[in-house]
């Protein structure tokens, strides 16, 4: 009797996917657009195809650049009191501690507000535009997707937001305070982040960075490979 090979490898996790809320292992499957994968254990979507999913992941990425970059240097708010009106930007605030010892802590919050959300969408520009045109993918694109959804939860846009109210809220009752367009583009920004995190999924983008040949684990197997054993079922397709 002909035996066939394994459809995976416990060595190197190839063929298997492990759900990331409760690390129970399933069989890998492909799915057609509009099928979702879900833990059999703990019902956490493992995987969620849409059609055109990457240029619309494109075309988010690209906003919050523009967003973000536009953040820097529009006023963020004006406050004005007794006849007398200040407008403001981030930019302004950093040049206007540029020299104190708040330096640091400037540079830290312009740095987890403005550089990471920006270095996060430029990573995920370098992994997906050339996916979306069907082309092979950048040399580092696995690394480059890997420390995209490294960034993604150090991003603190919309708590920079939610902080930002509630100072505002205390500081109304001593001066007028007017919003300017750098609050309603980190505004949009939360719009635009919840709007990627709906079309993300990362073992569609996975699956096609390893389909055009490319290694997405950099840790080699050490030893023979380990014995096959019966994997649990994959997830229920809904």
């Amino acid at each position: 009797m002909m035996e066939h090979p394994p459809r995976y490898d416990l060595a190197t996790g190839r063929g298997l996917v492990a759900c990331p809320r409760c690390d129970a292992l399933h069989l890998e499957e492909d799915l057609s657009p509009g099928e979702t994968a879900r833990c059999i254990r703990c019902g956490n979507v493992l995987a969620k195809p849409r059609a055109g999913a990457f240029a619309q992941l494109i075309a988010l990425s690209f906003t919050s650049m523009v967003l973000l970059i536009g953040a820097i240097f529009f006023p963020f708010l004006e406050v004005s009191t007794f006849g007398f009106g200040n407008a403001s930007s981030l930019f302004d605030v950093a040049l206007a501690f540029s020299s104190g010892v708040l330096l640091p802590l400037v540079l830290a919050v312009l740095a987890m507000i403005i550089g990471l959300p920006i270095l996060r969408s430029f990573l995920l520009l370098y992994t997906l535009v050339p996916l979306a045109q069907e082309r092979p993918p950048y040399r580092y694109a696995a690394t480059a997707f890997r420390w995209a959804e490294m960034l993604r939860p150090w991003s603190m846009a919309e708590i920079f937001v939610i902080g930002t109210a509630v100072a505002l809220v205390k500081v109304a009752g001593l001066a007028s305070v007017h919003l300017g367009p750098a609050f309603w583009a980190f505004c949009a920004l939360i719009f635009v982040n919840l709007a990627s995190r709906a079309f993300m999924c990362q073992t569609s983008i996975w699956d096609a960075i390893e389909d055009a040949g490319l290694a997405t684990d950099d840790r080699a197997p050490t030893g023979p490979p380990a014995e096959a054993i019966p994997a649990p079922a994959p997830g229920p397709r809904s």
